[in-house]
């Protein structure tokens, strides 16, 4: 906890000299609040006098003095809520900026294990209560003990024995507030992870929604969100039911000093140990002192919400990529776009299962070469690994004879363009999402790239041409629009190196046949790989290498497979 309060602290770095000006504006707040109670005692002990030649005009100027200070106050207080305010929102900005960056370093297999919503939930609601946490706490903690420590000296002035009747309760108080305070951090983390879990079922209930309608299973999403949506209240039950107790008991606990207050000041009026100015000052500063200790209150809720929220964001940044550059990486240049695979064998972390084995390959510059087997055999992992998106558990890779381990990714991945089955469009326009291979490329250069994809034509006939908005995934657009604009893309981009991960498979005939030929395009003087579902779209590759659990079974043109009348014959019968 120690490394994480600390950790929390670096925060305030950039922000010091606002911060600093926050907490001395906060101890200026209490001070003026510590002095009213004074001037009450001042005029009511020296009421004989208000008779006097002069009263009225001394009254009049503690008057003029009180009213500067509250202005002083609203000055100090205005500060606090506004730029002290805006701090904490810069630093949830830097927070979020954080993470986010974070999350692009994170290689494929973290993604495999982790559910958007729960990712989202880290960076939106956690963060925004660790910015309450982090403008609030300081401030919060700097005001109730200024008042706390300052109402105990003047009360202690004032007298003694009442000051020992008053605080004689709060270390009871503050045992009950530590037991109740364990209890209540684990109900607040718990309600964070279940926070997660009903942001991860929207999500992927929205993202297939048409999956669900299609099927007429509303009523299933409605019982699943019902069964997170109950253990997120049963949470919040648990947690409240701690709170309640929390809550009612320091009030109580306040209560009670304010009682034991008026019976000791009682019993002493009656017995002459304390004046009535005194006593009525004693009472305006017990209030005073019970004010602070329910900020405290509010302080413990807000800080087991701000920090079980940093708790979850500190996790996902001391998260190390398991994919990134080594010390001594360099660029890949000049990419003539020899691939070999020495050795190769790959299993994914949840699995003892091997999915590649001692794979050796050498694909030439500008050869292509299909990649055909069943389904799990490992044809999508082997391209994966060509850009890192995983890395090999044994065996190595390397283009143009240098190991992809040394190559910075950037770079590798620059020189690598991929066409997938599951074409991902962002939101925003036909431009955007072309323009995305190459961000930096002309108006020009992106139309030539649609061009070459065979998409230009459909682009014109949508309403606003290029500037048309695709909606959400493209969902505007037919699947083999979508397709041609991804190829368009990588055309943009314009790597020597290719991978088409089934990139046909789920079109119709016609637009098969269209991004069919786009495709041929692409690939025509690059290097290319081709995940083939349907084989027939694979007749005249250069190679043609038939992956099983057991590796490289077969390798050869298409005429020369079929003649030897095995796995790729049979697969060729099967769905040729």
């Amino acid at each position: 906890m120690k490394r994480n309060i600390r950790r929390m602290i670096g925060y305030y770095k950039p922000y010091m000299r606002t911060f600093l000006t926050d907490m001395f504006l906060a101890f200026v707040d209490s001070i003026i609040a510590l002095i009213i109670p004074l001037a009450v005692r001042y005029i009511t002990s020296n009421i004989i006098d208000i008779k006097s030649e002069g009263s009225v005009n001394r009254i009049i100027f503690i008057g003029i003095i009180l009213i500067g200070l509250v202005l002083i106050q609203f000055g100090a207080r205005f500060y606090i809520t506004n730029i002290g305010h805006v701090m904490g929102a810069k630093m949830e900005y830097d927070m979020r900026s954080e993470i986010f960056e974070h999350y692009q370093k994170l290689s494929f297999s973290f993604f495999d294990e982790q559910k958007v919503g729960q990712l989202m939930s880290r960076i939106t609601s956690d963060l925004f209560d660790i910015s309450e946490l982090l403008h609030h706490g300081p401030e919060n903690l700097a005001i109730s003990f200024v008042r706390i420590i300052g109402a105990f000296v003047i009360l202690s002035g004032i007298s003694i024995r009442l000051t020992v009747a008053a605080f004689i309760l709060v270390p009871v108080m503050f045992v009950y507030a530590y037991f109740l305070n364990r209890r209540m951090k684990r109900a607040f983390r718990e309600n964070r992870a279940k926070i997660a879990d009903i942001n991860t079922q929207i999500e992927d209930n929205l993202s297939g929604i048409r999956v669900v309608k299609s099927f007429a299973n509303e009523d299933i999403e409605k019982e699943k969100f019902k069964e997170g949506n109950d253990g997120f209240l049963n949470a919040k039950k648990n947690s409240y039911f701690y709170m309640g107790f929390y809550h009612s008991g320091m009030n109580a606990f306040t209560m009670l000093i304010n009682i034991i207050v008026i019976m000791a000041g009682g019993v002493m009026l009656f017995k002459d140990l304390v004046n009535v100015p005194d006593f009525i000052a004693f009472l305006l500063y017990i209030n005073i002192f019970t004010d602070p200790v329910r900020t405290l209150i509010d302080f413990t809720e807000q800080f087991q919400n701000g920090y079980s929220g940093f708790e979850r964001f500190v996790e996902i940044i001391e998260t190390e990529p398991d994919i990134k550059d080594s010390p001594d990486a360099v660029e890949l240049n000049d990419v003539k776009g020899d691939i070999e695979f020495e050795d190769v064998s790959f299993k994914y972390k949840d699995t003892a299962h091997r999915v590649l084995r001692h794979i050796n390959l050498k694909v030439h510059a500008g050869e292509y070469v299909a990649l055909v087997g069943s389904s799990g055999g490992g044809k999508t992992t082997l391209c994966s690994l060509i850009p890192r998106f995983y890395d090999v558990t044994k065996g190595r890779i390397l283009i143009d004879g240098k190991d992809i381990r040394d190559i910075k990714l950037k770079s590798l991945r620059n020189n690598i363009g991929i066409v997938q089955q599951d074409v991902y469009l962002f939101v925003g326009t036909v431009y955007d999402n072309i323009r995305y291979g190459r961000p930096d490329a002309t108006r020009e250069q992106i139309i030539e790239a649609a061009k070459n994809a065979n998409a230009h034509e459909f682009i014109m006939g949508l309403p606003n041409g290029y500037d048309t908005d695709i909606g959400q995934r493209g969902i505007k657009l037919s699947g083999g629009q979508k397709q041609r604009i991804s190829i368009a893309r990588v055309f943009l981009k314009n790597p020597p190196i290719l991978i088409f991960d089934e990139a046909t498979s789920a079109l119709d005939n016609e637009s098969e046949n269209i991004v069919k030929e786009s495709l041929e395009k692409l690939a025509k003087n690059r290097t290319t790989f081709v995940i083939a579902h349907r084989l027939t779209t694979i007749k005249n590759a250069e190679r043609i290498l038939v992956l099983t659990e057991n590796g490289i079974e077969e390798s050869g043109t298409h005429d020369e497979l079929i003649k030897k009348d095995g796995v790729y014959a049979q697969l060729y019968k099967w769905n040729g």
